[in-house]
């Protein structure tokens, strides 16, 4: 641990880890509040087209953020996979912990860049992970601009307007729609919402763990690319059913701002568990490591045996997402 601490290079990588992180939720939560930014002469925008807009904002802004800085840090971005690769024995307890430090810090920034420049939305949750809220739009929370626009909001999200007598009622109606997006769809309730959370997050964590193996010699593709379509994968799973966590410092970020954390732990137990589950399957069962347990171990106290160094000969070397 000690050793870690002098080294610039462990530095350099604890804040590649929070610029990448702050890069990566203020595009990919800002490609989600654009559903509530809708361009009205779009006619092809709908529910589902939206969905994979944000599924492929979050993949590809991981990818760009992991081959931007995977030769730096590894480009985690995610505790559940930090917590996996420190189960798999490839980094310290302390740089773990000072990567998820760095990580919830940079979800938190930049999701309070984003609320101030969305500070024009009403009822801005800011991609806010969370079950059912209690706090629903009414009559009185809504200003005049909305309510004029409210007709131009039904037509581009195609959603029939019910006959409530009251045209106000209608307006009420869609904008709840819009307000609850991130929340866990109706008839999911807290157990069925962390199932969704755990399997998304598995899928991910065996991907980092499979792609960045280095004991294997048959990955001729882009890791980057790999693990950002295992994160849209996971996204076009659990949006419509959790809004989609599996990144504990993304939800945390989002709950901190907005102020709220209502069944928070949700989007922490979930991640946690598919995490440390993917790593332990991969590691003891799909592809055992030789190595004695005990001395993979001393990894977490000592650190990696060979440290980062963008300054050394094997600058070539495949490093993408991993130490080298």
């Amino acid at each position: 641990m000690a050793s870690e601490f002098k080294k610039k290079m462990f530095w350099r990588a604890v804040v590649a880890e929070f610029l990448a992180m702050s890069l990566f939720i203020f595009i990919s939560i800002g490609s989600a509040l654009g559903f509530s930014f809708p361009v009205v002469g779009n006619k092809t925008s709908t529910r589902s087209q939206d969905n994979v807009k944000v599924s492929l904002a979050f993949g590809l802004s991981i990818a760009t953020m992991a081959q931007s800085v995977g030769h730096i840090s590894g480009a985690h971005l995610n505790p559940a996979v930090t917590l996996g690769l420190l189960l798999s024995c490839q980094i310290s307890i302390f740089k773990a912990l000072m990567y998820i430090l760095a990580q919830c810090l940079g979800a938190v920034v930049a999701t309070a860049i984003l609320s101030g420049v969305t500070s024009s939305l009403p009822n801005n949750l800011l991609g806010l992970n969370a079950l059912h809220r209690e706090d629903s739009i009414t009559e009185r929370s809504l200003p005049a601009t909305t309510i004029e626009n409210a007709k131009d909001i039904f037509i581009l999200r195609k959603i029939p307007i019910p006959e409530l007598g009251k045209p106000i009622q209608a307006i009420v109606l869609v904008l709840n729609f819009i307000h609850n997006k991130q929340s866990l769809s109706e008839g999911i309730n807290a157990g069925q919402g962390l199932g969704i959370e755990i399997i998304a997050t598995f899928q991910l964590v065996l991907c980092v763990l499979a792609t960045t193996d280095r004991r294997r010699n048959d990955v001729t593709g882009s890791a980057p690319l790999a693990i950002g379509l295992s994160v849209a994968l996971g996204h076009l799973l659990a949006i419509d059913y959790t809004g989609c966590g599996i990144n504990p410092a993304r939800s945390f970020g989002s709950a901190l701002i907005a102020n709220n954390f209502e069944n928070h732990w949700i989007f922490w137990v979930g991640p946690i568990i598919g995490g440390a589950s993917a790593a332990l399957i991969y590691d003891f069962i799909l592809a055992p490591r030789t190595s004695d347990l005990t001395d993979r171990m001393k990894v977490w106290t000592s650190g990696q045996v060979e440290e980062y160094d963008l300054e050394g000969d094997d600058m070539n070397s495949r490093v993408e997402m991993k130490p080298k």
